[in-house]
This record gives C-alpha cells, sequence and structure tokens, in this order.
C-alpha cells in the first residue's frame, strides 16, 4: 500500500508541475517609466531651439495670418478689436491694379538672379577649384560684396548707377554711348536692381558650389583625363552631375532669400518709377507702412503670399530629393 502511494506522487508531482507551467503569469504592475538623466539633457538642448522658433518663427506666422485675416487699423492696432472678415483682404489683393505687375516683377526678378548667380558662382567656383597662387586670396575677396551690410551695398549701387554722377554713366560716356536713366527710367529700374541683387548673392552661390566641389574626388578627373576626355566632357560628364545634390539646395536657399529681397529694391528704387520695380515685398510693405493710412490686413495677405510660395518650392525640393535618393 505504501509502495503504490509512493509510486502515485511522482505522478501527481509532474501534473501539479505541468498544472502550474500551464498557468499565465501573474499580470505585473503597469508603472511609469521616468525620464532618464539623458532624455532630461536632451529635451534641455531643445528647448531653447523650441522656444526660438516658437517666439521668432510661430507666433509671428499666425499674428500675420490673423491681420490677413481682419480689418485693422491704427486704432484697432493698438485696441486689438478689429473685426474678422474672412478672405476679404486676399480678394482685394487680387483686384488691385497692382497684383499683375508685382507678380511679373517677382516672378522676373527672382528667375534672373537665379540664374545669373547659380551661374556666375558656378564658373567661379571651377575657376577656383584649379588651386593656382592667390586663389585664396582672391576667392576671399569674392566674399567682401556677401559680407558687406546690404543698406552699403545698395547705396554703393544707387551712387554708381547715378543719372548724372554716377560711374556706371561716366564709362559709358567714355566709349561713346549716352546715358541710361538706371533708377528713374521705367524700362531700366528692374534690371538695375537685378545686377545689384546678382552681385551680392554671387558669393554664397560660390562658397557652397565650391565646397560641393571639394568633395567630388580628384580620381574621376585623372580617369576622364585618361580616356582622352577634354575640359567641357569632364565638366558635363563628371562636375554637372556630381554637383547636382550641391546645386539643388543652392537653387532653394537662393530662391527663398531672393523672393523676400526688400532692402536693395527699396534703397535703390522705392518699387518705382511707376511701379515698375515693385515686387511682392516691396508692396507689402508699402502697403502697411509706406501711406499715411497703413492697410495692415491686405499687406499681410501679400506677405502671406510669399510664406506660401516659399513653401511650396520647399515641398517641390524634398519630393524631388526623395526621389532621387529612392532612384
Amino acid at each position: 500500500m505504501n509502495r503504490t502511494t509512493q509510486a502515485q506522487d511522482p505522478l501527481a508531482a509532474r501534473e501539479g508541475n505541468g498544472a502550474a507551467a500551464a498557468a499565465p503569469p501573474p499580470a505585473r504592475a503597469t508603472t511609469l517609466r521616468r525620464p532618464t538623466s539623458q532624455q532630461w539633457v536632451a529635451w534641455a538642448f531643445l528647448a531653447p531651439v523650441t522656444l526660438y522658433l516658437a517666439l521668432f518663427y510661430a507666433y509671428p506666422l499666425y499674428r500675420n495670418i490673423d491681420l490677413s485675416l481682419r480689418n485693422y487699423t491704427v486704432r484697432s492696432f493698438v485696441q486689438g478689436d478689429a473685426p474678422f472678415t474672412g478672405l476679404a483682404n486676399y480678394r482685394a489683393v487680387f483686384d488691385a491694379p497692382t497684383f499683375a505687375p508685382a507678380l511679373l516683377h517677382t516672378v522676373v526678378f527672382t528667375a534672373v538672379c537665379l540664374v545669373f548667380q547659380y551661374a556666375i558662382g558656378l564658373a567661379l567656383a571651377v575657376f577656383f577649384h584649379q588651386h593656382f597662387r592667390l586663389s585664396a586670396t582672391l576667392r576671399a575677396l569674392f566674399l567682401v560684396p556677401w559680407l558687406l551690410p546690404l543698406i552699403v551695398s545698395a547705396s554703393t549701387w544707387s551712387w554708381m548707377l547715378n543719372s548724372d554722377s554716377g560711374i556706371v554713366n561716366a564709362v559709358l560716356h567714355a566709349v561713346g554711348i549716352g546715358p541710361v536713366n538706371w533708377l528713374t527710367s521705367p524700362s531700366w529700374s528692374l534690371a538695375s536692381v537685378i545686377i545689384a541683387n546678382v552681385w551680392i548673392g554671387v558669393p554664397f552661390n560660390l562658397v557652397v558650389l565650391y565646397s560641393g566641389l571639394q568633395s567630388i574626388p580628384v580620381g574621376l578627373y585623372e580617369a576622364a583625363a585618361l580616356d582622352g576626355a577634354g575640359s567641357w566632357r569632364r565638366f558635363w560628364s563628371i562636375t554637372f552631375p556630381l554637383l547636382r545634390p550641391v546645386s539643388a539646395i543652392t537653387l532653394l536657399l537662393g530662391l527663398v532669400y531672393t523672393l523676400k529681397v526688400f532692402d536693395i529694391i527699396w534703397i535703390m528704387t522705392k518699387g518705382g518709377p511707376a511701379d515698375s520695380s515693385t515686387t511682392f515685398a516691396t508692396w507689402s510693405y508699402q502697403l502697411g507702412f509706406g501711406n499715411l493710412l497703413p492697410a495692415f490686413g491686405p499687406g499681410a495677405a501679400v506677405g502671406n503670399l510669399l510664406v506660401v510660395a516659399a513653401l511650396v518650392f520647399g515641398l517641390i525640393y524634398m519630393r524631388v530629393q526623395r526621389k532621387q535618393q529612392l532612384s
């Protein structure tokens, strides 16, 4: 009897162990995970950037949108009781006679400046990539227009292009060409501000494109030279394709900068004469601050159109970059 009991005990013990193994484990109490010290450090580093973006980007953008949706006057701007008008300011901007010329001037000014800034900057970057004597010194001198304050550059170009005492007309007179009313003629005012802006923007393109050239392996040029490829063939087959990512970001940054150019145009021509050099940037300022009775709402609406244009081109650039990475 004892042996039978003892023989059955191990079986019972095994069954008990199996039941215990098959039973689900007890539920653990859920506890909130506290941030680690590294996470606190990361948040501490992000806090200044987040605060800066909120104060100087998010809040001004919100205020500009609010301005464009209300009928603000000087009194309501101070007291803050402007009535909500919806899209009335945008309709007023689209119906204004200045809208079509300002849009055309903005497109022409931006496109021509981008093309010439990029082309001249790329040519200079390839030229200085040869590493001849005094190349570093000359490259540093080309940065002077970029380092000067815009008010200094615009004032200098205003003096140089002056119809009566400007050095440009003096040179033209020396070669037998009559004086040109660069700043006071509707036919030449837009070209004048384009010339000044191209001169200021070339150094930026030079610096960025020259940095991109530094990343291209020299062995590719040596192999192409051994295969008999000339200078133009090496440029179009090696330099230009490998500079495509750098060129894209250069053109995007140049586009965003050129869209909002205000200082140069306002100092040189103030958008005139007869709105012949008015762009969205100068028109927005003129509506908001250039009249005795400022139109804050329409001025903010024009500024928002510039923001939307820059945002659209930025999204297009991101989409193109993503396609290039996937391919």
